[in-house]
């Protein structure tokens, strides 16, 4: 029954991927905009940009991690 639950968490196809970034992107931009409320200026604005560079970066290991599941 474990093994069929685990099941559900794996990312096997590059669509499946392709959501996963979409809602890590969603979240991250919605995080975004709460740093530039509370934090007003180039501050703010900073943390902005570096939440979805952080979503580029974990979206690249992530399709990384789909195309090496293929191929073995």
């Amino acid at each position: 029954m474990l093994k069929k639950l685990t099941k559900l968490f794996v990312i096997k196809t590059k669509f499946e991927a392709f959501l996963v970034i979409y809602a890590l992107g969603l979240g991250a931009v919605e995080r975004g905009v709460h740093y530039v409320e509370q934090y007003p200026g180039y501050g703010g604005w900073l943390l902005f940009a570096v939440c979805p560079i952080a979503v580029v970066m974990a979206g690249a290991r992530i399709l990384d991690s789909v195309e090496r599941g293929r191929s073995d």
